[in-house]
Order: C-alpha cells, then sequence, then structure tokens
C-alpha cells in the first residue's frame, strides 16, 4: 500500500515539502532542512502553537520557532519545572510549588515533611543536590513522552499520585480527553507543549533565594546567557503579602476558585477580596501621611495595572487623613513633536523618558513646593505643541500633588526635587493564583486580558489589534518601568484573585473574532484556552468602585 504524503508550507523559508502522513513536527523540521541555533523549541501550525510531538495528518501551514519567540520560550521554561518536579519527587518524593514570577526567574517552593510531619526548611545544599539532579536528568537525554487519556482516567490518575491540585483542575475543565506526559515514570500535566527529550536543556539557573528556589531561564534577546539577575525584595514581600490573603480566604489554585463559584461563594469573595484591596490602600495612605515632608506622590505601573483608579482611590484615602490631593498630568509637559527623541527606526519616540520637558517639569514643581504660583502648560496633540493652558495653582498647606505616568519612578524624571518630599507608588496586576501547583498563571496574561477589553470598549480597537502591538508595549515597560520598580516607597498590587473569573465573560467574546488567518490568532487562541479552565462570575455581581470597572466600565469615579 502506498505511504500517504503530506504537503506542507515552511513559513521559515516559504519552501513547499512533502512528509509521510502521521509525522512529528521533529521529522517536519528535519525534511525543511533548517537550521535553528536555539530550535526548534515548538511551532505554529495553521497558526495554533504545537509541540515538537504534534503530528501532521493533513496539509499544514508550520513555521518553526526558536527561543527568541515568546511561545518558544515558554515551551522551554514548562520543560525546566517538569525536569525540576521530577529532580525533586527523585530526591525527596516532595510536593513542589511552581510559585511566582520575580527577579528575572522562578520562585519554587519545596514542601518537605520529617518523620514528625514538620516542614523541613531548604538550605543551599538542597539547592545544589537539586541542581546536580537535574543536571544528570538533561545529561541523561530522557525522551518526554506525551499521552492522551479521557480526562475521569486522568483524575484517577493523579488522584492517587496525590496531585490534588491537578484533579481541582481537571474537574472543571470539561473535555473529554486530557494530554500528560511521563519523564522516566514520573507523570505531570502541564498547560501548553514540553519539549521531547530533556537534551535540548541547554541553559538554566537554580539557585537558593528568600529560604526557598530561584529557577533561572535563557534570556530571550540572548539564548545563551541568563536573564539577567535584579533582586526584586519589595516585590516579592507583595507576593507573599498576597499569599497570606489567599490563605485567609482559602484559594491558592484556580481549582480552589472554581470550587468557591461552583459553591454559591462568589459574592463573599468579592466583598474580602475588594475590601483587602482597599484596606491595602488606606495603610499606602496612611503611610503619606505619616511621612513628614512629602509634597508629590508619584504612581507608576506598567499598562493596565490599574494605576489609574488606584491614584483616584488612594487620593480618596487621603482625603480620609487631611490631605488633599491635586492632580497634574506628565502628558502636558510632552516636548514639541520636533524635540522629541526617535527609536532606532527613526520614529518618534513618546514613551522615552526624554520626550517630557523635564528642566520645565522640575523648575514648576520646585516653585510649588516653595508655595509660588504656576502657570500650568497644556500638550496640543493635534498640533504637536507645547502651550500654556492659562490654569493657575498654588498649593496650600495640606495639599499634595498626585502624578502618575510610566516613568513615575525613573530618579531622573524629578532629579530636582529632594527625596524626602516624594512618596513612589509602584502599582500592578500581580497574578497570585495559580492554575495548580506547577502551573503558574503569567502576570502578563492578566494586564492583556484587562487591555483587550479597555482597548475595545473605550477605543474601538479589536482584539488582533491589541495583541498586535503588545510587544512594542512590553518593550517599553522592560526599558522604562521594571528597572525602577523597587524604588517604590510602597507597591500595590491591583491584581484580585476573583477577577479572570470576572473578565473571561467579556474578553472570550473579542478573542475569538480573531481570525484563524492572522499571526496573532496564536496568541488569542493560547489566552481562549487558559480562560476554558475558569468558571465565569458575572460581571454586574462587582461594586462600581471595584477597581476593576476602570477596564469592564460602570465605575463610579470619571476617566
Amino acid at each position: 500500500m502506498e505511504e500517504k504524503k503530506i504537503v506542507i508550507r515552511c513559513r521559515n523559508n516559504e519552501q513547499v515539502v512533502e512528509v509521510p502522513a502521521g509525522s512529528t513536527m521533529q521529522e517536519v523540521y528535519e525534511r525543511c532542512k533548517l537550521q535553528m541555533e536555539y530550535g526548534p523549541i515548538a511551532a505554529k501550525v495553521n497558526n495554533k502553537v504545537e509541540g515538537m510531538h504534534y503530528r501532521v495528518y493533513k496539509r499544514k501551514d508550520i513555521k518553526f520557532l526558536d527561543l527568541h519567540s515568546p511561545s518558544a520560550l515558554r515551551t522551554y521554561t514548562r520543560t525546566l519545572f517538569f525536569v525540576l518536579c521530577k529532580a525533586a519527587h527523585d530526591l525527596w518524593n516532595c510536593k513542589v510549588f511552581i510559585d511566582i514570577p520575580v527577579s528575572n526567574g522562578y520562585y519554587v517552593t519545596i514542601k518537605r515533611l520529617d518523620e514528625h510531619g514538620r516542614q523541613i526548611e531548604i538550605t543551599p545544599d538542597d539547592v545544589n543536590d537539586l541542581r546536580q539532579r537535574m543536571q544528570q536528568l538533561i545529561d541523561a537525554k530522557l525522551d518526554i513522552h506525551r499521552y492522551e487519556a479521557t480526562t475521569e482516567e486522568a483524575i484517577a490518575m493523579f488522584r492517587e499520585l496525590g496531585s490534588l491540585s491537578k484533579v481541582k483542575l481537571l474537574e472543571n475543565i470539561g473535555r473529554l480527553y486530557t494530554t500528560y506526559y511521563d519523564l522516566d515514570g514520573y507523570k505531570d500535566y502541564f498547560y501548553g507543549a514540553l519539549l521531547t527529550n530533556t537534551s535540548q536543556l541547554h541553559l538554566f539557573g537554580l539557585e537558593y533565594l528568600y529560604h526557598g528556589i530561584l529557577l533561572r531561564i535563557p534570556s530571550r534577546n540572548d539564548p545563551s546567557r541568563l536573564k539577567h539577575f535584579m533582586r526584586q525584595d519589595k516585590m516579592f514581600d507583595i507576593f507573599q503579602e498576597h499569599h497570606d490573603w489567599q490563605d485567609i480566604l482559602g484559594l491558592r489554585t484556580v481549582g480552589d476558585l472554581n470550587e468557591a463559584i461552583i459553591g454559591g461563594h462568589a459574592n463573599e469573595l468579592i466583598q474580602i477580596s475588594e475590601a483587602l484591596q482597599e484596606k491595602k490602600i488606606s495603610q499606602i495612605a496612611d503611610q503619606i501621611a505619616h511621612s513628614k515632608g512629602v509634597k508629590l506622590v508619584l504612581i507608576a505601573g506598567p499598562s493596565s495595572s490599574g494605576k489609574t483608579t488606584t491614584c483616584k482611590r488612594l487620593s480618596v484615602q487621603l482625603a480620609v487623613n487631611g490631605i488633599y490631593p491635586v492632580g497634574i498630568s506628565l502628558d502636558d509637559y510632552f516636548l514639541d513633536r520636533e524635540k522629541t527623541p526617535k527609536d532606532k527606526n527613526g520614529d518618534y519616540d513618546f514613551e522615552h523618558l526624554h520626550a517630557l520637558n523635564l528642566p520645565l517639569l522640575n523648575k514648576q514643581l520646585k516653585a510649588l513646593f516653595r508655595g509660588d504660583e504656576v502657570e500650568l502648560p497644556r500638550y496640543n496633540f493635534q498640533k504637536g505643541k507645547s502651550e500654556m493652558s492659562g490654569k493657575k495653582l498654588r498649593l496650600k498647606g495640606n495639599e499634595v500633588l498626585v502624578v502618575e505616568g510610566i516613568h513615575a519612578l525613573n530618579p531622573e524624571l524629578t532629579g530636582d526635587i529632594p527625596d524626602e518630599q516624594i512618596f513612589r507608588v509602584y502599582a500592578s496586576a500581580l497574578t497570585t493564583i495559580l492554575l495548580d501547583s506547577h502551573n503558574y498563571v503569567p502576570t502578563t496574561d492578566n494586564r492583556l486580558l484587562r487591555r483587550i477589553i479597555r482597548d475595545y470598549k473605550y477605543r474601538g480597537v479589536s482584539a488582533q489589534e491589541t495583541i498586535r502591538r503588545w510587544p512594542s508595549v512590553r518593550r517599553g515597560e522592560d526599558k522604562w518601568i521594571f528597572p525602577f520598580q523597587e524604588n517604590a516607597d510602597a507597591m500595590f498590587n491591583s491584581a484580585m484573585l476573583f477577577e479572570l473569573a470576572v473578565i473571561k465573560g467579556q474578553a472570550e467574546p473579542l478573542l475569538e473574532q480573531v481570525s484563524e488567518t492572522c499571526e496573532e490568532y496564536a496568541e488569542a487562541y493560547r489566552l481562549l484556552k487558559f480562560l476554558k479552565y475558569i468558571r465565569p462570575i458575572p460581571a454586574d455581581q462587582i461594586p462600581p468602585t471595584s477597581l476593576l470597572r476602570e477596564f469592564l466600565g460602570g465605575s463610579s469615579f470619571k476617566y
């Protein structure tokens, strides 16, 4: 019987090849005669990202991905998680929690118990042992096997293995079949594809940090090096604070969240979460009130972090403390357009710090803090010109300036202002809920979903266009926001434990409109697949003061 052939169009070199039906992505890659130094890690198959295990039975468009691709780096990172969990199982037969992204890596906790059931604290020597075992598994060039089972079979298997967070997750996904992976007899479930062999993990780091473990991964810009380590003590503390809140609510995973929703506890969850968030804002206002000499409150955060509503709610709490906030906009301090710095492509870079008239800003701030009156500028965006607004401002004794913007934590923004006159707040949406103990939820996914909803609702921008622009937004954040976040005097996490369940209802219809024919479909499909794990909560249960209303609409604040 003649072997059936499949026609494949390879987008990397625009060649068409024929392969036997049932060929894996690895076999297709070899037929395409490509050379990738840091790949192939995964492939876009008809604009859906698949692992190299994937087999083709029909005609396909394929683009192979290396570690310069965010999707491929996720595949590589998930495989590192798998090897780490296997190594910990071999050494100690213990529970592992892939916890939070911090310090340009992933914080991992190991739950080891002694014979009396008491927690054994991890040591630097333990981390060394774990690193060596991981390297042994990599050097052994072990195949990673992918299996498909009925979801009932998968649930029974993970229940027997004691992986209850996976059981809770799989019980609510509503799928007939579930994929799981096997590495030398160790079985696990991961959201998304893995590599096919441990030898493909060419680089990783494992370090003792914060009484736990930091797993470090290659840089996407230069996969021959690990991502730059940056100590983030304040960021770690805010994550830990939210874990304490989760313990209050009994929610650590999406499975826990789904159980609470099914059990009719959504309203209680919303009320407690909103109260905890308001309490945190109140505490920051108290800090400012007790910091003598503060005349300027700066609020920064990445895109869709909720910094605008954070600013408004903080202003309310400042007023409760007898401090009256006065807002000015950094947008009004833009330079005339022809004086704006340009990026490497020769386009105006409006996100650049020096797109702002820093001398004018600092001159006016110093005058205001002396008690002088100033006339504020106004930027004419149509003409690209800075103009005087005619609006005069003089600060009274119980007033402080409140300013939000992407550069607010950059010391150069207010270089002429003494530090004791400034209080800096960093706001971000740091997702602390996990899918299960080995599958974290990227904080950037939360912000991207918020932005997709907001861009469509208020700017008429499609999900496809928001996804297309997102890498550029992220590059700006990496350059102008994240390096300065530890400069904050206070950090505020705007993410709600329940929010993905509320966002789901508005995000899914927008993501479903992204066509399979466009590049952005892969990301839209990935987000849709992720949202299917989560039970919905109707948006009408959210109060009008909620920070989420900034994106969903219906807020009692004016924007």
